[in-house]
């Protein structure tokens, strides 16, 4: 395949163009702005498939596209000054790319039954065409910059369509909290630029690797922080904000308020996987900054303190958010354990069943007329396609083997076991055990909402009477349908469990495996000697056949300095690190399924008793853990709103008093004396003065020079009076 503009752009530029044109249609023919978006973003997804089928097809972690364009040139004799844009394209670059199209292709089909007359269902499609634009412009990007750009228009499309009904003050007070809350995250990220920039001296991805392999960070600091250190933490940062790690995951819940569809996207394919995404591109440089143990403990408390309050949540969304929450903070755990690979394959198959769970969702409330699942209950009987697609869904998010969950899932907390006992590395502990029992909750949470939901009585005869029974139709659960079957675990590993026990092929061997491996100090050295080719309509690169890449068994856990001809050693300790935690898993999942199965099916053990037992601990996840206490009571009303007052009283008080009225005060003192000076001095003295003196000189010689010869002689005998007189003296 030739990477040409003809071949690239329009994965990014038809959503993008969908936008444009639906501004304009947008008043004209408002009819026709759904399927302009729709035919934009399944446009895009055949390109990008056909990129993946090339990348498949190739087989080989060293293959990748890089081609540039100048985009900003001030360069003036022998100062340079150029910024170029272009595209970076490896295998990661092509399953996001597939990921990413597949998914919102999905979400704007099913956008066109779930919005079909809402008051503002046109602009709502406006807002999709421009975030599914500028979320593959992200993936395009090739460096920090355009990233940096497309991750800003991402944060202005989840504002607007998290206050989409913004008639609703809690939308509109939401979609601030998102804004803001995001905004903490992106300053640090800008900062992180910077400073690579400082270095690097260009802050594309090639450029970055290059650096770090030839050691262009070793002994340098910012501050007395090592920069690698202070770079890495900077741009992890930018991950904990729109990711919603902790502690800046309190915008996420609230996210909410916006239609369902746009919670599919924001939750699963887009925003929240951005950040992710980014931490994975910017790995080897939190690997040499030595960022691991902390990202791995902030990926650890989200998992274990998302899931925890989702075990209490009544919305069905709200349950469905904090689960997003949990496993992004799995994700997170995974670059922190150095599980690459995994990390990534769960960022993929999250975005699948966590995009199919929300349009579910939306599908229940669409069709019942309610969100709250105590509410519900026996709809399995109404909406037999969505109960059959969320169930699905469920069992991948629970862990179930054979399930694509099971399997990203498992080699995540393999990895962080295998860090924890064969290592040595007990600052790892921590970590490890809240992924486990993080484990734990989350199929309880997932079965307690499925059967609310699906099973047992219906709890409210009027809206169930009134919810009409379900049928298959392309754009309501036709989407939902297809999604449930890529959550099959074989779809991503080379066997029903994913650790090649039941292979389901001939070879234990899995594409994910082989096409995503970590970018260690073999892979980056590559980068040193490799120029960017231009972005043109020809394609210059190198045609030749490129080599397949060789299998490793073992999972992903390494770091950039990992070396590949250890691998036969470190396997076996890590294949039995992963063994022995895909049975605790299993278990671990047994044990959580049955305790919901006794608690809302059979009855065996009443909810009540544990909010008796807990209630301490109750109260705390109805409050969050009161984190938006924390924030809006004590650090915005007490601290932040206090700080502006007094700065408003300096501004006013003093700035304004002084520095702004005290001098013009100054101004018009100094007015009136240079007035008084002007008008005394200058007119009355040195104009009008040399006036008056004229005139009396005039008028003094007038009076001597009369003409009459008497005066003359008088004054003539006068004149030498008195010099005889001084004379004698």
């Amino acid at each position: 395949m030739n990477y040409t503009i003809s071949t690239i752009a329009p994965i990014f530029l038809l959503p993008f163009f969908a936008f444009v044109i639906n501004c304009v249609l947008i008043k004209k023919v408002p009819k026709f702005v759904p399927w302009v978006s729709v035919a934009g973003i399944v446009g895009s997804f055949f390109f990008a498939a056909a990129i993946f089928i090339d990348f498949f097809t190739v087989y080989n972690t060293d293959y990748y596209i890089h081609k540039v364009f100048n985009w900003i040139d001030l360069s003036h004799g022998d100062n340079i000054f150029k910024i170029d844009l272009g595209i970076f394209i490896d295998n990661m670059t092509a399953v996001m790319l597939l990921m990413v199209t597949g998914v919102a292709s999905l979400i704007h089909i099913f956008s066109t039954w779930y919005m079909k007359g809402d008051v503002r269902w046109e602009r709502f499609f406006v807002y999709l065409s421009l975030f599914t634009s500028a979320m593959l412009g992200l993936v395009l990007s090739d460096n920090l910059l355009s990233i940096f750009m497309f991750w800003e228009i991402m944060g202005f499309c989840s504002y607007s369509l998290i206050g989409f009904y913004f008639e609703k003050e809690e939308a509109g007070n939401a979609s601030i909290k998102a804004f803001m809350t995001t905004r903490v995250g992106d300053v640090f990220f800008l900062l992180g630029i910077l400073a690579i920039w400082a270095v690097v001296g260009s802050v594309d991805i090639p450029s970055i690797y290059a650096a770090i392999s030839n050691g262009a960070f070793e002994g340098k600091t910012v501050f007395g922080i090592a920069l690698a250190s202070f770079a890495g933490f900077c741009i992890f940062c930018g991950t904990i904000g729109k990711s919603a790690q902790f502690p800046l995951q309190v915008w996420l819940p609230d996210a909410m308020m916006g239609p369902t569809p746009c919670s599919a996207l924001i939750h699963a394919a887009t925003m929240v996987a951005a950040g992710v995404y980014l931490s994975l591109r910017m790995y080897p440089l939190m690997y040499v900054g030595e960022l691991n143990t902390l990202i791995a403990y902030i990926g650890g408390i989200t998992a274990f303190g998302a899931a925890t309050i989702a075990l209490i949540q009544k919305d069905l969304k709200a349950v469905l958010a904090y689960s997003t929450i949990s496993q992004l903070g799995y994700m997170v755990l995974g670059i922190g354990v150095g599980a690459y690979n995994a990390a990534f394959m769960h960022l993929v198959t999250h975005a699948i069943f966590k995009a199919c769970l929300f349009l579910s969702a939306g599908s229940v409330i669409h069709s019942y007329h309610d969100k709250y699942m105590p509410e519900m209950g026996g709809l399995k009987n109404k909406l037999p396609y969505t109960c059959i697609a969320m169930w699905c869904c469920t069992l991948a998010i629970a862990g179930v083997p054979v399930f694509s969950g099971f399997v990203s899932k498992d080699r995540i907390l393999g990895d962080a076991l295998y860090l924890f006992l064969q290592t040595g590395e007990g600052v790892y502990a921590i970590p490890t055990i809240l992924g486990f029992v993080g484990a734990f909750l989350t199929p309880f949470y997932m079965f307690r909402m499925m059967f609310l939901t699906f099973h047992g009585k219906n709890r409210n005869k009027d809206k169930y009477d009134h919810c009409h029974k379900e049928h298959l139709t392309w754009n309501q659960n036709v989407p939902l349908l297809i999604l449930s079957v890529f959550t099959l675990g074989f779809f991503f590993s080379g066997s029903l469990t994913g650790q090649g026990i039941i292979s389901f092929a001939k070879e234990k061997k899995e594409w994910f495996k082989v096409l995503i491996e970590p970018p260690v100090q073999q892979r980056l050295e590559k980068f040193s000697n490799v120029t960017s080719q231009p972005f043109s309509f020809e394609d210059t690169r190198d045609m030749s056949v490129i080599p397949k890449s060789q299998y490793l068994k073992q999972s992903g856990f390494a770091g950039p300095g990992y070396d590949t001809s250890a691998e036969e050693e470190y396997y076996d300790e890590v294949h039995h690190a992963h063994v022995l935690g895909a049975v605790a898993s299993v278990i671990i999942v047994a044990l959580s399924v049955l305790l919901a199965f006794a608690m809302y099916i059979f009855g065996f053990i009443s909810p009540s008793f544990f909010y008796d037992k807990l209630s301490f601990w109750v109260k705390a996840l109805k409050n969050k853990y009161y984190m938006d206490w924390l924030y809006i009571d004590v650090l915005i009303k007490k601290g932040l709103l206090k700080l502006n007052n007094l700065l408003s009283w300096f501004d006013s008080g003093i700035y304004d008093r002084y520095a702004i009225d005290g001098w013009a005060f100054i101004n018009r003192q100094v007015f009136k004396a240079s007035h008084w000076f002007d008008r005394v001095i200058v007119d009355s003295v040195a104009v009008d003065g040399t006036a008056v003196g004229t005139e009396i000189f005039s008028l003094v010689t007038k009076s001597i020079q009369s003409g009459y010869i008497q005066k003359y002689i008088i004054v003539l005998i006068g004149a030498i009076v008195a010099l005889s007189m001084f004379l004698g003296f």
